[in-house]
């Protein structure tokens, strides 16, 4: 996957795409669409049709599957926690405060734990308390040192991938070059329609003026309270804020109701099940609360959600009838 042009269905910039031109502005017709017209479904049903209106409704039913989109995680989701990639991750961040923001080494530990925790990110909770930096930087220090060879190619994931005949997204809280070298890894970079992430949602983070900035003490917050009451915000929009993941769809043109997202974090998973989507938790055995699914690996799709596949071979169905009935209305007319 070469560096992507910055296209999405939606005529917004931010999503980087590989191929969105088979998406259009117009909102897809609800299931509830697929009778209108009829003042009654079951005369509907029974009331016989002519050639043109069995082959006008057929062609319709072809366009309403149940999910017209997959949203998928990158780390630890399409490439297992065993790679060791999510440990040098927290390594390289903790040097990071310590090396590039001078925070003191002892603290690093439960100020990343507080920092995670409350802003879904820790880049998002220094942010938060008050951090400058600049944001490339931060990514290439971040992932730039990763051992990237731990992720190895993966075809039989790229064989699932390649039959499932839907949209296909990414959905990281990474930036665009770690998501393109960990894709190219795996071999998956040609099975994705887009990808959304950390440069989507985020604008550069402006420039730090020559005044020292003023740190708020969320460790001493915490001690004192015991509560997030009273937290500042973080400008950085990322999972699993609400906002961010439905600023998201709308950039990428996503319709939460007909949407599968998978995810290795329960609460990821939790927020997405919050504004709609479908939910498919990878890495664990059990469902959580949030989860619709749960995945040992996501190698399993299809054990899961075998109606994905049985969708795909119905619109295969679908539209050799509906081939073979204008073929026929063509005859007789």
């Amino acid at each position: 996957m070469a560096d992507k042009d910055p296209v999405s269905p939606s005529g917004d910039s931010r999503l980087s795409s590989s191929n969105m031109s088979n998406t259009s502005d117009d909102p897809k017709p609800s299931s509830d669409d697929k009778l209108s017209g009829f003042s009654n479904p079951e005369s509907a049903r029974s009331s016989p049709q002519s050639p043109d209106m069995e082959f006008d409704d057929r062609c319709h039913k072809v366009q309403e599957p149940k999910f017209d989109c997959l949203l998928f995680d990158l780390d630890d989701t399409l490439y297992p926690l065993s790679s060791g990639i999510a440990g040098h991750v927290k390594k390289n961040i903790e040097d990071y405060m310590v090396e590039k923001l001078g925070i003191d080494e002892s603290k690093i530990e439960n100020l990343g734990n507080l920092l995670y925790k409350n802003y879904g990110t820790t880049m998002a909770g220094l942010r938060a308390i008050g951090y400058s930096f600049d944001y490339d930087e931060y990514h290439a220090f971040v992932h730039g040192r990763l051992p990237y060879d731990n992720i190895k190619p993966d075809p039989v994931l790229k064989h699932i991938l390649k039959n499932l005949r839907i949209r296909k997204l990414i959905f990281t809280n990474g930036d665009m070059v770690h998501a393109v070298r960990a894709l190219k890894r795996l071999g998956l970079e040609d099975c994705f329609e887009g990808i959304i992430c950390f440069e989507t949602l985020n604008p550069p983070c402006p420039p730090q003026g020559d005044q020292e900035p003023e740190i708020f003490d969320i460790a001493g917050h915490f001690a004192r309270s015991g509560t997030a009451d009273g937290l500042p915000k973080t400008p950085v929009l990322c999972k699993p804020n609400v906002d961010a993941m439905e600023e998201a769809l709308r950039i990428a043109n996503v319709n939460p109701h007909k949407a599968i997202f998978f995810d290795d974090s329960v609460r990821n998973i939790q927020a997405g099940k919050q504004i709609g989507l479908h939910t498919v938790l990878v890495g664990k055995s059990q469902r959580v609360k949030g989860a619709d699914h749960a995945l040992e690996s996501i190698h399993n799709i299809r054990e899961a959600l075998p109606e994905l596949w049985e969708e795909a071979e119905k619109a295969k169905e679908d539209v050799l009838y509906a081939e073979r009935v204008a073929m026929e209305t063509s005859v007789t007319a």
